[in-house]
């Protein structure tokens, strides 16, 4: 069996702490800032942890599992 390749889009996109979660950024922090309030702002640039439903397909496409 060969090895899995890293999906390299996925893998700029992500990162995996050492406990093994996979942390994402959110939605909608991408441009026209200038609608949306400073609290709003600041809650979307911080980095979540990815759902549950999305963790499989995630870990499959870095090559954890």
């Amino acid at each position: 069996m060969p090895k899995l390749k890293t999906h390299k889009g996925v893998a700029k996109r992500v990162k995996v702490t050492k406990s093994g979660k996979i942390i994402r950024g959110q939605a909608f922090h991408g441009h026209l800032m200038t609608g949306k309030g400073g609290k709003r702002r600041r809650r979307l640039a911080s980095r979540i942890e990815a759902s549950y439903a999305d963790c499989k397909r995630l870990a499959r496409l870095l090559g954890m599992r």
